[in-house]
């Protein structure tokens, strides 16, 4: 008993181990725009700019017949000229993919796409804008959606200018594996007592849009949602009023029925508690001891929003059961939060795995989305410079 108690502690000593030796080394990156900069990364790894000069790209799917599609929402006003991009004609040999086609254009703030196959082998192409949702009839292989759309779901989307305010214009949509259809919500402002029930949540609906529910609410901006091994994942990110160094931005697996607190309630340092500004006399005290805490937490207004999911057939073992999480970063440089990609296990350890997108006043790139491409690579997108990169093992 006590020699395999021993053997126990010691492996998950190496695996902690393990864990923390990430090395990074520099590795240039030229820009066809001009751009030379060094990115860091493990030695084993290489990254590739594998395409370039597009503008507010944002988040990835891949289609039934395996080709790559992209949102790219224009810039950060409201706008409607975003558009939906296919990635072809990918060279193995050099990691870079040889056009972009457009499938879709016109669109109002593209966040989130995904792909979706009914119990009949029908394929669906879904886009998830600030005001809508909507769903295409999609043909393998095809650059264009076969049908007109169909009408999912309606979001409020007042613009910048509405009265009780409209910060967060983007929508992520996740499909589980008993096929139902979950979309992120962000809130209206940066903290307040919403009008409107819809804001501040992840809905819940058939992917006709049908049965639609609360699946939790609180969360002031879940930008990355993601359906992993059963669970509903998603990062959000904290208000912006309680200075350099609160509050945790946040990773939760998401508790049906939860409320996680906001406006009311916040996490810092992995601890949950009630925000001064609603201490008012007209308003009972928040109750945040019912507020779940999250599994993970990173430092104030790093961002986060992309991640996707590494199981034990990584090859490295600071991959195996871990995630990878873009964090985009805070707005304000002078703090140098996030800008980078992060390696996450379960139990919340976290080490950098790639970073430089920002060296001093100097910001070279915005990660935002990570899909994961297959044990040993993924393509990272940068809304800030237009860049979707691949990661991979050395060849």
């Amino acid at each position: 008993m006590k020699t395999s108690l021993a053997l126990i502690l010691i492996s998950v000593f190496l695996q902690i181990s393990v864990f923390g030796e990430i090395k990074l080394v520099p590795q240039k990156i030229e820009l066809t725009n001009g751009k030379v900069f060094t990115l860091n990364l493990p030695e084993e790894y290489e990254i590739i700019p594998a395409f370039e000069n597009l503008r507010r790209i944002r988040f990835l799917a891949k289609a039934p017949d395996g080709r790559i599609f992209v949102t790219d929402m224009q810039d950060m006003s409201d706008n409607k000229r975003g558009k939906v991009y296919i990635l072809e004609d990918f060279d193995k040999k050099t990691g870079k993919f040889g056009k972009v086609i457009t499938f879709l254009d016109r669109l109002r703030n593209p966040n989130s796409i995904a792909f979706y196959t009914d119990l009949f082998g029908r394929h669906w192409f879904y886009v998830a804008e600030t005001h809508q949702l909507t769903r295409y009839r999609y043909k393998k292989n095809t650059n264009i959606p076969i049908t007109n759309p169909q009408l999912v779901a309606r979001f409020p989307a007042y613009g910048r200018s509405y009265k009780y305010g409209s910060w967060h214009l983007t929508r992520t949509i996740a499909f589980s594996p008993d096929r139902k259809l979950y979309v992120s919500i962000g809130s209206s402002c940066n903290s307040c007592i919403e009008k409107e029930r819809m804001r501040a949540t992840v809905l819940e609906m058939k992917p006709d849009g049908s049965n639609l529910r609360y699946f939790v609410k609180g969360l002031r901006n879940a930008v990355g949602l993601k359906w992993v091994n059963n669970g509903l994942y998603a990062t959000n990110m904290g208000v912006d009023h309680l200075g350099k160094d609160e509050p945790d931005d946040t990773f939760y697996k998401l508790e049906e029925n939860a409320d996680y607190g906001w406006s009311f309630c916040y996490q810092i340092n992995g601890k949950i508690t009630h925000d001064p500004k609603y201490e008012l006399p007209d308003l009972p005290p928040p109750n945040c001891s019912v507020v779940p805490k999250s599994f993970a937490y990173f430092p104030a207004h790093s961002a986060a929003i992309g991640f996707d999911y590494f199981d034990e057939k990584a090859s490295e073992e600071y991959l195996k059961d871990s995630f990878l999480v873009a964090l985009h970063g805070s707005t304000n440089r002078k703090d140098g939060r996030g800008y980078k990609v992060i390696a996450l296990q379960k139990d919340g350890k976290q080490k950098d795995f790639l970073t430089g997108f920002l060296e001093g006043q100097n910001v070279y790139g915005r990660p935002c989305d990570i899909m994961k491409l297959d044990d040993d690579s993924f393509l990272l997108t940068d809304d800030y410079s237009g860049v979707i990169y691949l990661v991979r093992k050395r060849l």
